[in-house]
């Protein structure tokens, strides 16, 4: 079984990316992480489940090739994990043509760094995957930092107050009165429907 989505298509560009830092695999990548006292796979499971498995295992080459280079800051060792996140995305993909990995890591370096005072991210209601990860970062963030980052999460879509005042006519009487009309509705609808029948399809020797 592959180690990830779409292995074949990676896998060459990666192990290129790897080589540059005398790693041999993906897997050594991960055992170089836990030597330090530290899994990023499954931090990445435990930030955001559902993830794919190359998320994982990105985040796992990024932190080794880190490691790797040495680094002495967070913010240093952010941008040479976005090099790893980079790694993976398929050439002539819109994740390469924009450089999505890099600008991944350059985004952690800057919430890493105190020059950074507030983080604003907006998410649509499709998007609480990518929110739970900002939460994440933000959280793990405030470690490394002198002074809290401020985060600001904005959710497009409707908010509880909404909702709430929505569904706030219906009771147990109002929806009675819409079980009832619904089914008034079927009736009178069914009785045309049988009208409409008997005019024109068994005229028209459609049906018998």
């Amino acid at each position: 079984m592959a180690l990830f989505e779409s292995y074949e298509r990676r896998i060459d560009k990666i192990n290129g990316v790897l080589a540059q830092y005398g790693i041999s695999s993906v897997e050594e990548c991960r055992e170089i992480c836990k030597a330090k006292g530290f899994d990023p796979y499954e931090i990445v499971k435990g930030i955001q489940p559902i993830c794919f498995e190359n998320a994982c295992w990105a985040y796992t080459v990024g932190a080794a090739i880190a490691l790797k280079s040495g680094v002495k800051t967070a913010a240093d060792a952010a941008r040479k994990i976005g090099e790893g996140l980079q790694s993976f995305c398929i050439d002539g993909s819109v994740a390469e043509d924009r450089k999505v990995g890099l600008g991944h890591g350059n985004l952690g370096a800057m919430l890493l760094s105190d020059e950074s005072k507030c983080f604003a991210f907006l998410a649509g209601h499709e998007s609480f995957a990518a929110a739970e990860g900002a939460i994440g970062i933000a959280k793990s963030a405030n470690r490394v930092r002198k002074q809290d980052l401020r985060v600001c999460l904005n959710g497009l879509g409707k908010d509880a107050a909404y909702i709430d005042t929505l569904f706030a006519p219906i009771n147990s009487g109002s929806f009675v009165v819409s079980i009832l009309a619904i089914l008034i509705c079927a009736l009178v609808g069914g009785f045309f429907g049988q009208k409409m029948l008997k005019k024109h399809f068994e005229k028209a020797g459609i049906v018998a």
